[in-house]
This record gives structure tokens, sequence and C-alpha cells, in this order.
């Protein structure tokens, strides 16, 4: 991990649980936590799944399969086909061992949010971690705490693209510089606007890769809507860590990049500079366009 130190990054489970919980409202974390190991990992049991929880992945899948053909990018519809998930909840062993054959990759288990640490450390080492809970049929187009559905179908088919599969790791990697050089807050903006929101230019014209638009029911047509009040302008690394975001709407400005490896290449830099300089100034508002940015999509 490029020689990082995180002994002193470690937080206790209960001084992370007491953390979600003040920034809840006191409200509590829906996973296990009490039967997971010391990396956050768990048995994800898909026994014990429901057939009615079976029943609600369908009609999941169903909904987002009917709106992500001419959306969606190529690379995600050609793994999401492959994977073969929309029978019921996957067992995510099989999908683990098919995507380690494919990019070193594996899925962990996980009872749904983790410590930025933890998080950090499992992406640095090609672990992605995957909520084993599924929503209630009342939270169909809308979930605050992600689940298996939003992390399985939104994240794990870019997971088989090799150029992103890095980008992934080094994020990770840099996670855990950003911790040391207090550089979080901004480099949380990077994996919401990529990793989560991120749009891509094809000769098809934009598509999405990013997970929290993918597993949306309202916000894959949204993104791609000309004349809305969002911005849609070309990825440019420090302007994206300098960017604030939503997480109550549909996004206000989407980054664009024109493929995967400008994506890895643009993340491989030392970000020290950018969080020294970032850190003197204010965070631009999330609907900004500066006067030498070109809106996209028209």
């Amino acid at each position: 991990m490029d020689n990082i130190n995180t002994n002193n990054m470690t937080v206790s489970n209960e001084e992370f649980l007491a953390t979600v919980a003040e920034k809840s409202h006191g409200a509590a974390l829906r996973g296990d936590y009490e039967h997971a190991d010391s990396h956050y990992v768990v048995k994800q049991h898909w026994q014990a799944y429901t057939e009615a929880e079976h029943d609600l992945w369908r009609a999941l899948y169903q909904r987002q399969m009917s709106l992500l053909p001419g959306r969606a990018c190529d690379e995600f519809i050609d793994a999401l086909h492959k994977m073969n998930a929309a029978d019921g909840i996957p067992e995510f062993e099989k999908t683990s061992r098919e995507l380690f054959a494919a990019t070193g990759w594996t899925i962990i288990a996980v009872p749904g949010l983790i410590p930025e640490l933890t998080f950090f450390e499992h992406l640095a080492n090609r672990r992605f971690p995957v909520t084993v809970w599924l929503r209630k049929p009342e939270e169909f187009n809308y979930i605050v705490e992600p689940d298996v559905f939003h992390d399985f179908f939104g994240h794990v088919p870019m997971l088989f693209n090799p150029v992103f599969a890095d980008y992934m790791q080094l994020y990770g990697k840099g996670g855990l510089k950003a911790m040391q050089l207090g550089g979080l807050e901004q480099l949380a903006r990077l994996y919401w606007y990529t990793v989560e929101f991120g749009l891509i230019n094809t000769p098809q014209g934009l598509r999405i890769y990013g997970a929290g638009i993918l597993s949306s029911g309202g916000e894959v047509e949204y993104c791609l809507t000309p004349g809305t009040s969002s911005r849609h302008i070309h990825l440019d690394i420090q302007r994206c860590l300098n960017t604030l975001y939503k997480i109550d709407t549909y996004q206000e400005t989407y980054f664009v990049i024109n493929s995967f490896q400008e994506l890895f290449d643009g993340t491989a830099a030392d970000f020290a500079p950018y969080y020294e300089k970032l850190k003197q100034g204010q965070a631009l508002p999330a609907n900004t366009l500066l006067p030498d940015e070109t809106e996209l999509l028209v």
C-alpha cells in the first residue's frame, strides 16, 4: 500500500457506530454488525433470503433493465448480461470467482456501511464490499443507505472492466493517503462524481457508468435529458475535488470522461498539492459552471 501507515487511523467498532448514529440523528444501521469480523466481513447466508426478497430483486432488476439500454455504457451492459443476475439475489461466491478470473477482484459481504479506513483497505487490495441485506418494498424507488441491489447491480459489473477495476484499486490507495493528508472530504467528491454518478462520452453519445445512477429509477433518464438545470462538463480532477454535491436530489453537475483510461491516468497524480491548495479556498457550489466550461449535453 505504498508504505502507508494506518496504525493511527484505526477506529473502533463502537466509535464507528456512534459516529454514524450521530450523523443520522440516532438512527441505527440496519446491518448485522454483531457477527462481522475485524474487517467488517460477514457471511452472505444466501439460503436465508426469502422468496419475497428474490421477487423484489427481480422487480428491481427488470425495472432497471427497461431503462438502461441506450443509456448505460456498453461495458456495464455486457458485464451485467454475463453475470446472470436477473433471477434473484445472486450468490456472491459464484460471481466473485468469475470476477477474480476477469480482473483479480473479489466480492466480500459486509453488513452495510463500514469505516472509511476499512473501505479503502478493501479497495486497495481489490476487494469490493457488498451489503448483504435488501431494501423493503416501500423503498423500491428510493433508499438512503446502500443495499445489496445498489452495491451488486450498480457497482460489480464495472469491476469486470480491467481499466475501471484498476482505477478502483488506485482510488482505495488514494483514500488511505488522503486520510493522512487531511484530504478525505475532497477525495470523497471524486468517488461521488465518478464511481457513483459518472458519465462517459461515447461515439453514440453520453452514457452512464456511475452506480448511483445505474441502480436508480428516475435519475437514469434525468441525467441524459437535455434542457434540465443540471450541468454536464468534462472531468477535471482538481475541479471535481473542489465541487460540493447533493445527496438528497438529482445531481446538479455530472462530470463526463472520454475513456476509463483517462479516468485512471488523471487519478494517478499526487493529490497532496491539490489538497493543500483547495484547503485555502471555498468549495464550489454543486451547480457551478465556470466561464471556460462547456455544457456537453445539448
